[in-house]
Parts: C-alpha cells; sequence; structure tokens
C-alpha cells in the first residue's frame, strides 16, 4: 500500500513539474505590431498582476522614503550617481532598462496599464531585447535600426516571445541588471552576465546549487526584494541579508561564529570582485569632446577603450580586493539639488556606521569615483543632458556643448542653475552582494590579520590589529 502510495505521489510530482516546464501560452498566435499589443492581451488574465507591478519601484523607479525625519518620494527616476549622472532629460536612453514602453519625457503616464511591459521579465527565448534610446520599446517588425552605427538590430518576433513567457530566470533579470551603464559588468562589479549561468566558483548560489535570482530577492506580488545603494536610504542587510536562509550555528569554529557580530558574511566570502569581467572603476568627463585619431585611443589589457569622445575618460579593474567600511544599512547621500563643497570629494553614496554602533558590520564594497560638472555658483552636482535624437540641439554626444546639456538637463530635473559650471571630484559605494565564492574560496584568518593584511584597521576605528 505504502509502495502504491509513494508512487502515486511520484507520478504526480513529475506530471506537476512536467506541465510547468511545457509552454503554457502556445493559444497565442499573433501577430504583435507592438508591446503594448501584447500587454493588452495579457491583461485579459492577468489585471491582478499588471496592477500590482504599477505599485512598484521596477514600475515607479521611486518609493516613499524616510530621510531625516521627512517622507519623500525617491529612486532611480531622481537620483544621481557619477556615471550616466541623473535619468531627467535622458529618459529615452535610461528607461530602455524601465518595466515598460514609451518613457521619454516627463510626460509619461504611469496609469497606462498598457505600457508595462511583460515580456522583458518573462520572456524565456532570449530574444527579447528592448532597443537602446527606444524608450523602452524593442525593434519591432518592419523596422531597421541599427546601433551602434553599422550593427544592424533584428525584430523581435513578439508571438514567439509571448507564447515562451514563465516565471523569470537568471537571464531575464539580467537584462538590465548585468549591463547597468550599457555595459557588460560596468556598474556593480558583482553583477554581470556570468551569472546567467554561471560556475560554482563564479557564484556558488547560482552554480553550484542552481538558485535564481528569485530565490533570494522573492517577490511577492511582483514587488521585488532589495534595494541598490544608489537609489535607496536604507538599504543592504537590513533588507535582504545571509542570516534570512543561513541561520543557527553557521560554522564550526566558534571563533567564526562570533566573527558574525561585527563582519558582514560577504566579507568573508566575496573575496574578490569583478573576478571574470572587468568592471568600471572611474569616470572622467571632464576630458570629454576630444577628436582623437583611432590610434591615439589606448586600450587597457582588458581590451577596453580608456577614452571616448562622448564619454571622456575610463578605467577599468578585474580581479579586485573591495574596500571595506562599517555598515549598518543607513545611507548618506546626495542628492540633485544638494549643496556640496568641490573643494573635497563629494560622496555621492556613502554608507552610514563605525565601530561604536552596535548594528554596524564591517561589509565590502566597489568604490566608483568620478569626475563631474558642478554648478559653480549654487555649488550643486550638475544633471546634465546627454543623450537625445540625432536633431537634439542639446544632447552632449549630439553637439558637444557642456552648458547647453547642463542648462538642459536641470531644467528637466527642476533644480537652478546659474550658467557657471567647473568639475568636481566625486565618489560613491556600490555594495558587494553577488558573486559568493565557496567556502574553500573564502578568506581566512591571514588575510586580515598580518601585517599589511587587506584590512585598514586605524580607518575601521581601530588603535592597531584587534586580534
Amino acid at each position: 500500500m505504502k509502495k502504491h502510495l509513494l508512487l502515486a505521489i511520484t507520478l504526480v510530482a513529475v506530471m506537476a513539474s512536467q506541465a510547468y516546464a511545457t509552454p503554457k501560452h502556445l493559444f497565442i498566435t499573433g501577430p504583435f505590431k507592438t508591446g503594448p499589443d501584447v500587454t493588452r492581451l495579457c491583461l485579459q488574465c492577468h489585471k491582478k498582476e499588471t496592477a500590482a507591478i504599477m505599485q512598484t519601484v521596477h514600475w515607479k523607479w521611486s518609493k516613499k522614503q524616510t530621510v531625516d525625519g521627512k517622507v519623500i518620494d525617491y529612486g532611480k527616476k531622481n537620483a544621481i550617481n557619477n556615471f550616466w549622472g541623473a535619468v531627467p532629460s535622458n529618459w529615452s536612453g535610461c528607461t530602455s532598462c524601465h518595466a515598460g514602453y514609451g518613457w521619454v519625457d516627463e510626460t509619461f503616464d504611469f496609469n497606462q496599464s498598457e505600457n508595462v511591459d511583460c515580456l522583458v521579465c518573462h520572456d524565456t527565448t532570449g530574444t527579447y531585447k528592448k532597443f537602446p534610446g527606444a524608450g523602452g520599446h524593442p525593434v519591432y517588425p518592419g523596422e531597421t535600426k541599427e546601433y551602434p552605427k553599422g550593427t544592424p538590430w533584428s525584430p523581435v518576433d513578439l508571438a514567439a516571445v509571448a507564447r515562451s513567457v514563465e516565471r523569470p530566470n537568471r537571464a531575464a533579470c539580467g537584462n538590465c541588471h548585468f549591463s547597468g551603464c550599457g555595459e557588460d559588468g560596468a556598474k556593480h562589479g558583482d553583477l554581470d552576465s556570468t551569472l546567467a549561468n554561471p560556475t560554482p566558483e563564479q557564484d556558488v548560489h547560482m552554480g553550484k546549487y542552481k538558485l535564481t535570482c528569485e530565490s533570494c530577492h522573492k517577490a511577492a506580488n511582483h514587488d521585488v526584494k532589495g534595494e541598490a545603494i544608489s537609489v535607496s536610504f536604507s538599504s543592504g542587510p537590513r533588507t535582504l541579508a545571509c542570516l534570512n536562509c543561513h541561520k543557527g550555528r553557521i560554522h564550526p569554529s566558534q571563533a567564526l561564529n562570533n566573527h558574525l557580530k561585527r563582519v558582514a558574511c560577504q566579507t568573508c566570502h566575496i573575496p574578490r570582485y569583478a573576478r571574470t569581467i572587468p568592471t568600471m572603476t572611474s569616470w572622467d568627463w571632464s576630458t570629454a569632446g576630444k577628436d582623437l585619431k583611432p590610434e591615439e585611443i589606448k586600450k587597457d589589457s582588458f581590451g577596453k577603450e580608456l577614452y571616448r569622445k562622448d564619454r571622456g575618460s575610463l578605467t577599468y579593474g578585474k580581479d579586485l580586493v573591495p574596500t571595506y567600511f562599517w555598515y549598518n544599512g543607513q545611507v548618506d547621500k546626495i542628492r540633485p539639488g544638494d549643496k556640496i563643497d568641490p573643494a573635497k570629494t563629494v560622496w555621492i553614496a556613502a554608507p552610514r556606521g563605525d565601530r561604536s554602533d552596535p548594528d554596524a558590520r564591517i561589509f565590502p564594497f566597489k568604490i566608483m569615483k568620478g569626475r563631474q560638472p558642478y554648478d559653480s555658483k549654487n555649488l550643486t552636482l550638475a544633471v546634465f543632458n546627454l543623450t537625445g535624437p540625432p536633431d537634439s540641439t542639446t544632447a552632449y554626444e549630439k553637439v558637444y556643448r557642456w552648458n547647453s546639456a547642463i542648462m538642459a538637463g536641470m531644467k528637466a530635473a527642476g533644480i537652478p542653475y546659474s550658467g557657471d559650471f567647473g568639475w568636481a571630484d566625486t565618489a560613491m559605494v556600490w555594495a558587494l552582494n553577488h558573486t559568493v565564492a565557496p567556502k574553500e574560496m573564502a578568506l581566512s584568518c591571514p588575510n586580515c590579520h598580518v601585517e599589511g593584511g587587506r584590512l585598514d584597521w586605524k580607518a575601521l576605528g581601530y588603535p592597531k590589529d584587534p586580534r
């Protein structure tokens, strides 16, 4: 009897797994002219899900956050960084990674459900790609587009993609999150295309145990857990923590378990970052605009160009040792319009915490350095118009005039501009949470507790190594 019951349970499990693996949307035939046409079909069955995602940061690019006792609406839509600067005036380029269609200016209607892009997260064909600068749209049937110039993009078979939809996989998440800043691995340092199908050495959770992004970034009602320091004042270890899963007596050594009180798991288990694909480490906008001959443009050992006329000077690094700070989950930030001191390095995002803070732990970060324009009279970082249509009279990459680019960007952001600008040295941190190495590759005592070890004990508030 027990044997037959076990067999029945096994057969049901097998049938269920096969049903899940079989595409559920074979009835979709199309044809579709645009992405919103597909969404209108999805809405016939999935109004509730569409309404849910329209309440999330993936759609709004902001959320209510408390800063110094005040509640503000803040997120990617009105943050600033030292890569592309900010979203205002650059909508059509930045929103190539928005979970929607048509956000090309400040008039975008966030209440139009047919403009939600269901396919960008749920495609399993790997063929669905949004076209750079198209405000979230892919290349549609009948369109001919190139990016960069000379590289044609094929139209997306929208019906085939719609038939393929399933729960998000790692590659779908990576369409936006692996290539932030438009380059594989450039922004975060711990997110790149290797995570679509990593080896255990590249990421033990995904490579060895086959976890997906959603295994940790759970998404009840499409509200995905986890927030980047670049867009949040309160993120990191209090939002999504290793200890949510790893509980109890984690290490056989009590000495290691004692470290958990003051040292983040990531500090030992992400010993280096950008281990496979280089990440960007600095961006100097002040050198942009020069016409160099191809033979004058140098490349680094990774084959990366170190100068572009429309970007300025760039540097990259690979297999890097993190920088360590105390971090309690709170972030100090510079927002557009905040006063700065250009005589010092301007920290756009910096972790809060110190040795005396019981909620802080030593945590690993990538530091991104920049040199970017600021209003030299009002002492505010500049929002500048970088990208736009071919006939744009303000986009820097089209006309190479900083003053008009800053004027347009500041107007779009609603920030006063004096008409005079200078160059400020900036820095910001990016928390390292992904590419966790196998335990055999984790740091050991000599990595930190020796003369010349990787931790700067004085900077961390200790008079000497506390071993």
